[in-house]
């Protein structure tokens, strides 16, 4: 522990290796960068806004000599506080590199720095007839560091995967300082270990990424969607697995129970959701002739399963109201005043009946409602454990139920976190995760790589 002068001392010999405005103790930017949109916060002594890989490695190289804590972060919308700096000491933001150097459509990749966007990113590349579908429901806000750091996902990833399946290649210092560069911008390569996957969903804990080559691949011509609703949840599963019988892929297949249905209806005004037990959102792309006679197929599939309404959607403009719906969700749910516990776990994809069972039971068991919904193409259902604190005992309730819900997941062999990752929030759960013998190779890379445990310490690893 560094008494108060020792600290000021460390800061101004910090200040004065960087440029000037990268470095701040300002009351608003440490209060900014003290927490995500978790349940913690701890204020850092400093934050570092980096203009360049050149700073962040003269900070990192400090840092490492001084014993230095150093909590990375992009956007800070993270669900898990994961870049909550929970041993004070540098809050290290990226957000000042969003720089796209590149997008080429000779080899189909984006050079981007980690304070891109996702939804900047996208952008750039579909004008140039470019797609990068990883599509998490913050892209807005999202940084394409913060989803490499918690291997994101969003909706699409059922037809075209997640984060770490468009990494090629990255530009990231390790945490003495040491500037690397792993993978390249092929499509494939097999040199050695592929540390660009490794890096990727390690959560800040083994090094800082700068700059990402990510893997690009030609845009949809065409789009569609069906927002269907359904008086009941197994309609709406029969309605799924119907689909993948079929024979069919789609790009996105997104379900909703209830309770989340009639708060997004109050919320977004979005009227046809009233009364709908549950929701499927099915999306199909590709080239113009092919998705118009699919989707007329998988409308007919889907109504032999029993419908309480269908609206379809062609094209882009279309498909992204409906979209704009789904991304309001969880604003949807915090509206309702109760706190939402937002636990992103996944069940294999014929679990989802038992999921949707077990999560009735667990509401009338601990008396709290439970709000899922998700990307139930991969059996990523968002579990969110709704919360009066002002009911007595009802924190305590709320433990228990989620205690179960992740036992029994682990159970049936999924997983207690499928985007947001272990950060603080899950940290308790992580033994439970993962065998004796995983973790201590967990701990054993962290070393190697970060022997002083500067990168991010406090967290699950």
């Amino acid at each position: 522990m560094k008494t108060k002068e020792e600290t000021a001392t460390i800061i101004a010999e910090l200040a004065a290796l960087l440029p000037p405005g990268e470095i701040t103790t300002e009351a608003a930017a440490i209060q900014e960068h003290s927490g995500d949109r978790w349940f913690a916060s701890h204020p850092p002594e400093v934050v570092a806004l980096p203009r360049s890989t050149e700073s962040v490695s003269r900070l990192l190289r400090f840092a490492n000599q001084h014993d230095l804590p150093v909590t990375a972060r992009g956007a800070g919308v993270g669900y898990v506080g994961g870049c909550v700096p929970v041993r004070g000491g540098v809050a290290l933001s990226l957000k000042q590199m969003d720089r796209i150097q590149e997008i080429n459509d000779r080899d189909f990749v984006a050079v981007a720095q980690a304070g891109v966007t996702t939804q900047a990113l996208q952008e750039a590349a579909e004008k140039k007839g470019l797609y990068y579908p990883p599509d998490p429901a913050s892209r807005k806000e999202s940084s394409i560091g913060g989803n490499i750091a918690t291997n994101a996902g969003g909706p699409r990833c059922l037809k075209y995967g997640v984060t770490r399946d468009y990494v090629l290649g990255l530009e990231a210092v390790l945490a003495n300082g040491d500037v690397v560069r792993v993978g390249g911008r092929t499509h494939k390569n097999k040199t050695g270990f592929d540390f660009s996957r490794l890096f990727t969903g390690s959560e800040g804990c083994l090094a800082v990424v700068t700059t990402a080559t990510l893997k690009l691949i030609p845009l949809p011509p065409s789009r569609a969607c069906l927002a269907v609703g359904f008086d009941s949840m197994s309609q709406a599963i029969g309605a799924l697995h119907a689909i993948f019988a079929a024979g069919f892929l789609p790009c996105a297949l997104e379900l909703a129970d209830a309770f989340t249905l009639a708060a997004a209806s109050k919320f977004t005004g979005a009227h046809h959701l009233l009364g709908c037990q549950a929701h499927l959102i099915v999306e199909l792309d590709g080239q113009v002739a092919s998705v118009q006679s699919e989707i007329a197929e998988v409308e007919r599939i889907i109504r032999q399963q029993g419908i309480r309404s269908l609206i379809p959607a062609l094209g882009a403009a279309a498909c992204e109201d409906i979209w704009q719906i789904r991304r309001d969700f969880s604003n949807a749910l915090k509206s309702t005043g109760l706190t939402k516990l937002n636990e992103d776990i996944v069940v294999p994809r014929g679990k989802l009946a038992d999921l949707f069972e077990f999560a009735a039971r667990l509401q009338a068991k601990y008396r709290l409602q439970i709000a899922c919904f998700g990307h139930a193409g991969d059996g990523n259902i968002h579990t969110n454990i709704m919360v009066d604190y002002h009911q007595p005992g009802a924190k305590e309730r709320s433990e228990e139920a989620l205690d179960e819900l992740f036992r029994q997941v682990l159970a049936w062999e999924g997983a207690i976190t499928g985007e947001h990752g272990i950060g603080l929030a899950k940290r308790r759960w992580w033994p439970l995760a993962v065998s004796p013998e995983v973790a201590a190779m967990h701990r054993a890379v962290k070393h190697a790589l970060d022997p002083r445990g500067i990168l991010n310490p406090g967290k699950w690893v």
